[in-house]
């Protein structure tokens, strides 16, 4: 009896394990700071072990990849800063409400704000990967190795240290599918079809990064003459992939599973989705109250801006419940001074102004 009892609570256990992990997301590790492998203490517990949020796939691609670990953190924390920034105007605006599951269940909705939260994370995750792999900081990868493109004239030099955005995106893929591609539902399911869904915007994602890398060049030559030059490939600044992304997210196409166990358009008549557009599969809430369901946080005591007719506005943003008004001081910069030489001097300016928030 002691024994079966015994296998009971460890079926438990193991079952309330999984559903934690379920629930949590290596976005977590935008939250948690990963210790570098220059900072492993002897007979401390591996790093991977120590890391929540991860799937067992990707706790594997931590046990080979440990020094890769503290740069996916800073790639989610990147796509996390660029959704508040794309979003702060908005009724949902990608607020963080715990250091596992990060967003909540929120992401739980295959929505369009879902879809563009993986796109963005994942898309982070190549930016910070390629920038260590160019600075050094890797030891499988370097430099970038992408061929003279054919339009760089011939008297230009093609070298340098380049972003090496092909090892960012195929690792990326790697380690932010790894969890998609380990759940096993049945083929139609709507799980299979969330699972799809998510395929499909992770890479999105990292395309944004690997299509928008350009060529960048500095000037060499007597006096700053410029008689010649030195190109290699870098990245975009990572605003302008936000930029892109939340363009996709405005175009972002519903989509529905099959029998068949792939993902048609709901409405036909519109464009087939290229794999750089984004995909939904479940409508948006209003996120205007909070639903600890849906988990939707609303938007009371949001600030919204009483003159303009978009999202931001108050009757928008406030969703018709009304709003109150609140003085507010700000201190600004003002009367600045050059002197020589060196600086600037500013005197502080007070300025009260009106504010409006959401009842």
């Amino acid at each position: 009896m002691p024994s079966l009892l015994l296998l009971f609570t460890a079926a438990l256990l193991s079952s309330w394990a999984q559903l934690l992990t379920d629930a949590n997301s290596w976005w977590s590790l935008a939250m948690n700071p990963v210790q570098r492998p220059e900072m492993f203490i002897i007979g401390a517990q591996p790093v991977c072990s120590q890391l929540p949020g991860l799937s067992p796939g990707q706790r594997k691609l931590c046990q080979l990849y440990q020094e890769h670990m503290a740069y996916i953190g800073e790639g989610a924390k990147t796509g996390i800063k660029e959704c508040q920034y794309q979003f702060r105007q908005r009724r949902w605006n990608c607020s963080t409400v715990d250091n596992t599951s990060v967003f909540g269940r929120v992401m739980q909705i295959g929505s369009r704000e879902t879809a563009f939260t993986y796109a963005v994370s994942a898309a982070g995750v190549v930016n910070a990967i390629s920038r260590a792999c160019r600075e050094g900081e890797l030891s499988t990868c370097g430099c970038s190795r992408t061929a003279r493109p054919k339009d760089l004239p011939r008297d230009w030099l093609w070298g340098g240290c380049g972003d090496n955005v092909e090892y960012g995106y195929r690792f990326a893929k790697e380690f932010v599918d790894a969890r998609e591609r380990e759940k096993n539902f049945a083929k139609g399911s709507e799980e299979q079809g969330r699972v799809l869904m998510n395929l499909q915007n992770n890479e999105a994602g990292r395309r944004a990064v690997y299509k928008m890398a350009d060529v960048a060049c500095k000037c060499h030559g007597v006096s700053g003459s410029c008689s010649l030059k030195t190109c290699w490939l870098q990245l975009a600044e990572f605003r302008k992939v936000g930029d892109q992304l939340k363009e996709k997210y405005d175009s972002a196409a519903a989509m529905r599973i099959t029998r068949k166990g792939k993902l048609e358009l709901v409405n036909s008549r519109f464009n087939q989705p290229t794999p750089e557009d984004l995909v939904y599969v479940d409508p948006s809430p209003d996120y205007c109250l909070r639903n600890e369901t849906t988990g939707s946080l609303g938007t009371q005591g949001r600030l919204c801006n009483k003159t303009s007719e978009g999202m931001d506005g108050c009757e928008l943003m406030c969703c018709g419940r009304g709003y109150d008004q609140f003085k507010s001081v700000q201190v600004e910069r003002c009367h600045c001074k050059f002197h020589w030489c060196c600086f600037v001097k500013c005197k502080k300016c007070t300025e009260i102004v009106d504010q409006y928030v959401c009842k």
